[in-house]
């Protein structure tokens, strides 16, 4: 669990980084990459809520 939590860390950073890009900067493909992030970052928090609910009926 500590391994998927340090992944949705890293996975924020990235969005963080290019979605401040794009919208200081208008780097339109940092968009991209912003919104990507985001698809990724929604299986990782499933994943996440996924083996939470499974460590906590331990």
């Amino acid at each position: 669990m500590k391994d998927l939590f340090e992944k949705i860390n890293a996975e924020f950073e990235n969005f963080k980084t290019e979605a401040e890009l794009h919208i200081e900067k208008g780097n339109k493909a940092a968009g991209t990459r912003a919104r990507k992030s985001t698809l990724d970052l929604e299986k990782l928090l499933k994943e996440f809520r996924k083996v939470s609910v499974e460590e906590s009926k331990k």
